[in-house]
């Protein structure tokens, strides 16, 4: 009898359907956290695959900074449509009217950080137990640390050196009341797995990743999109460009590269020859060399 091998992008989809069906076995009120990046889209592809034919049994939660790419609001609306889900928005614009944050002020102010609180007030209001989120070891060395299941304690807080043990694939999502999880199915997909996947089963993502002429200033070692929200700093020259996004968060502190990949095929050949993380040209991560972790202690994403 011949053996029958895997191959490797089916491997990883069988891996993060195992732990998607997990979630739905283990919790009462997961979500997925959906931002119309792709790998939030990557993980509601491989949802609607779990549990075929049936409809997608997680709510779509986005933390709305207020300062998104319109094209990227443009996207979770249309998706929503298709697939027939539940979309609850936490709104930071309305956790700064109600004084729960403050918001930044200066050259270098953002409204990335202010989600964490939004965050955990939205998980508290619709009794969350488990937010699925599309963070992948390969983005950032705070993100390596996660398990598939990380525990959040009942203030929203991450332990990084106190993570449960995941031997043999048993994951264990036991949590006291008002204890939540994160759970991470992606956890072991690079940018070019993702990439490769999305090209193999043609899926739709926003035209942010694709080659486009845009308005942008250089700052932080890379593109940055002007927009209504930018604060020009003296000196900076606005220059229009063909540039693509690596990664979309909040429109001030993503940053583009070149590019002329205005098709898939184009993006995982030039995502092939990327020596830096798609996360460089994240200006929220250059803060510190820990600023990634202190967030996600604190509650982010």
């Amino acid at each position: 009898m011949g053996k029958y091998y895997l191959n490797y992008l089916d491997e990883l989809e069988s891996e993060a359907i195992y732990i998607l069906r997990e979630v739905a076995a283990q919790f009462e009120k997961p979500v997925i956290l959906f931002s119309g990046g792709k790998d939030s889209i990557l993980v509601t592809y491989l949802a609607k695959k779990a549990f075929y034919p049936a409809a997608i049994p997680f709510p779509l939660v986005h933390i709305d900074t207020g300062h998104n790419f319109p094209e990227a609001l443009q996207f979770r609306d249309q998706l929503v449509k298709e697939l027939g889900v539940q979309l609850i928005v936490g709104s930071v614009q309305e956790s700064i009217n109600q004084g729960r944050v403050v918001e930044e002020k200066g050259k270098n102010a953002t409204r990335n950080a202010l989600q964490t609180i939004t965050l955990l007030d939205t998980i508290e209001t619709h009794c969350i137990d488990c937010a699925i989120g599309g963070g992948r070891r390969d983005e950032e060395k705070a993100r390596a640390k996660e398990r598939f299941f990380s525990h959040r304690d009942d203030f929203g807080s991450w332990d990084p050196k106190n993570q449960r043990p995941e031997l043999w694939n048993i994951l264990n999502g036991k949590h006291f009341e008002g204890e939540h999880f994160r759970a991470f199915p992606i956890s072991n997909w690079t940018e070019m797995d993702v990439w490769n996947y999305i090209l193999r089963e043609n899926i739709k993502v926003p035209s942010l990743y694709f080659s486009h002429q845009r308005d942008v200033v250089w700052r932080n070692e890379s593109w940055i999109p002007v927009s209504d929200y930018l604060i020009k700093r003296e000196g900076e020259v606005v220059h229009s460009k063909k540039v693509r996004f690596r990664t979309l968060g909040d429109i001030t502190i993503t940053g583009g590269l070149e590019s002329d990949a205005d098709t898939l095929d184009k993006i995982v050949a030039e995502v092939a020859v990327m020596k830096q993380t798609e996360r460089g040209n994240r200006a929220d991560d250059k803060r510190s060399e820990s600023a990634m972790e202190d967030r996600k202690k604190e509650g982010y994403f």
